[in-house]
């Protein structure tokens, strides 16, 4: 469900215990970083027992749920049974199309392992994790992932884990089942100081599932990238003339709506081709600069809650396509419809802050990125402009731009030289352009 993924939330099961399913009823509804998805079944047979319940948060590589496997298709008109040796089946979310494929050519009834993909760091008890194929034959038929194995104390030569250890560890009761990663402090670390304040009385609202991951990337993002803000002012009077203009005959040409985003979107998408440290991550010592430029936008959900669709491959596309783009997300957005390849892989954000009616914000960066745009609302001012006859005060649509960057690999000049380029791209739109 994506290499950032480390824990989801079971929204619903949709399959009660020793009820049965057929090969890609969906099972289980999970919500991961945003985005609810279906889990489909592996294959036919009944669901034997699950291990957590509706709005329990599972770790990545958690056993979620036992399936015992059947024979049995859609297509099966007789329901003949071939039962073969009994076996262990571990099935990963993020390995379902391939357990798919194998289990349509030969489908034993088995017992069966639903978790999370990705598994979690634990201390190992034994450092070897070469595990014979009769210690994998034991641990199939009881169930025992390797993550569980590499935590079993082990006496053989060079620290290979035997039989007899598998063995005795069962008769233990698998004490090291649910076993938890033990985190050493770091003694320079900070810690939040255990104040207390009045916090007040009043009506208690919970946080709803997207509110507290919102809540916890927000703090994430505060606490890891020093965040510097850069402030300019653009004058967007062409650009808002143009599009005024050119709105109706845009929509009437290629039936779609001409909102000021996909030219925010084409400006900016101009400016990182030009200052392309911009458009990067950092890793520990390492600046990745991104090849792809990959635009999010801060979208409003129905709920009040923003989400970042992207935009991908920005620069390589024409207005017609961008405004689609845009207009695509902005829709799936409003209808709670986008898909986790809608929201992955963005490089740059922009937020237009102004569509709130703000004049200007302070935007938190998008992690992993090193910059996020804020866009104030445009408004009209009477401005000093140049004319041939000397200064004069006209009536200009201006709008507040401000950048937030991570000083950590971007400094003063490259962030405020970025922004200003954005600016200049508005203020030199091209009124002659043609649609």
């Amino acid at each position: 469900m994506g290499e950032s993924i480390t824990e989801g939330t079971i929204i619903n099961w949709l399959i009660s215990e020793g009820d049965s399913f057929d090969e890609g009823d969906i099972i289980l509804e999970v919500a991961t970083d945003k985005v609810d998805n279906e889990v489909p079944a592996p294959a036919a047979g009944t669901l034997v027992k699950t291990l957590f319940q509706a709005k329990d948060v599972v770790p990545v590589g958690e056993v979620m749920a036992i399936l015992e496997v059947s024979e049995e298709t859609k297509t099966s008109k007789k329901h003949d049974v071939i039962q073969s040796t009994s076996t262990s089946l571990s099935t990963s979310l993020g390995e379902e199309s391939q357990k798919k494929k194998s289990l349509k050519k030969k489908r034993p009834v088995t017992s069966s392992v639903v978790e999370m993909s990705q598994p979690n760091s634990f201390s190992v008890s034994n450092s070897n994790t070469f595990f014979s194929p009769l210690i994998i034959k034991i641990a199939k038929e009881h169930h025992i992932s390797f993550e569980e194995l590499a935590r079993i104390p082990a006496t053989g030569h060079e620290g290979r884990l035997r039989k007899s250890d598998v063995f005795q560890y069962i008769e233990e009761g698998r004490p090291y089942k649910f076993a938890q990663p033990v985190a050493q402090q770091d003694p320079t670390a900070y810690r939040i100081p255990q104040l207390k304040f009045d916090k007040g009385k009043g009506k208690v609202i919970e946080m709803d599932r997207m509110r507290q991951m919102i809540a916890d990337h927000m703090v994430y993002s505060k606490h890891t990238s020093p965040h510097v803000t850069a402030y300019v002012e653009a004058d967007l009077t062409n650009m808002v003339n143009w599009r005024n203009a050119n709105k109706k005959a845009f929509q009437e040409k290629y039936g779609e709506r001409l909102t000021f985003t996909p030219l925010f979107v084409e400006a900016v998408a101009k400016a990182v081709k030009d200052f392309p440290n911009i458009n990067a991550s950092v890793d520990g010592n390492n600046i990745i600069v991104k090849d792809d430029i990959n635009i999010g936008m801060a979208t409003a959900l129905p709920s009040g809650n923003l989400i970042v669709p992207v935009v991908k491959n920005a620069d390589t596309k024409d207005l017609k396509t961008l405004a689609a783009n845009v207009n695509e997300l902005a829709g799936k957005a409003r209808d709670n419809k986008l898909a986790g390849d809608d929201i992955k892989g963005s490089t740059f954000t922009i937020s237009n802050v102004g569509t709130f009616g703000s004049v200007m914000g302070t935007p938190i960066i998008n992690q992993p990125e090193v910059a996020i745009l804020a866009l104030g609302i445009i408004k009209k001012r009477p401005e000093v402009i140049e004319t041939e006859n000397g200064d004069e005060i006209a009536i200009r649509s201006m709008m507040y731009l401000s950048l937030s960057f991570d000083h950590r690999v971007v400094d003063g000049f490259l962030g405020g030289s970025f922004v200003r380029r954005v600016a200049d791209y508005f203020e030199q739109f091209d009124t002659n352009r043609k649609i």
